[in-house]
């Protein structure tokens, strides 16, 4: 007389497959917002680089201005016409204004 136990042995591992399935499901969603908070954070440095990089050229672009004009009279001499309208006498100094899409005059 041995009893069937087909049907328990084979409700058990179904049930501890369900309870490792839940407990891995479980971490899973506990974990969720870490990785996207990782995630959010790792876009963010990557942003962050990328701006760096973009003032670290503007930097040298600005060093290289002021060692320019620090060290080059000719640079000067340019700056000063452009900027201020300068000319040296006898030169005629012709300006040209952009318009903006209204037709309005930039300056």
């Amino acid at each position: 007389m041995s009893a069937d136990t087909g049907i328990w042995e084979k409700l058990t591992k179904v049930f501890v497959f369900l309870v490792l399935a839940a407990a891995i499901l479980a971490v899973a969603f506990s974990y969720a917002p870490l990785i996207r908070q990782n995630q959010r954070v790792r876009e963010e440095n990557g942003r962050l680089d990328r701006e760096i990089e973009k003032e670290v050229a503007s930097g040298r672009q600005m060093k290289a201005n002021i060692n320019a004009l620090q060290k080059d009279p000719r640079t000067v001499e340019r700056m000063v016409r452009e900027k201020l309208g300068y000319a040296k006498p006898g030169e005629t100094v012709i300006r040209f204004e952009s318009t903006n899409t209204n037709g309005m005059p930039v300056r």
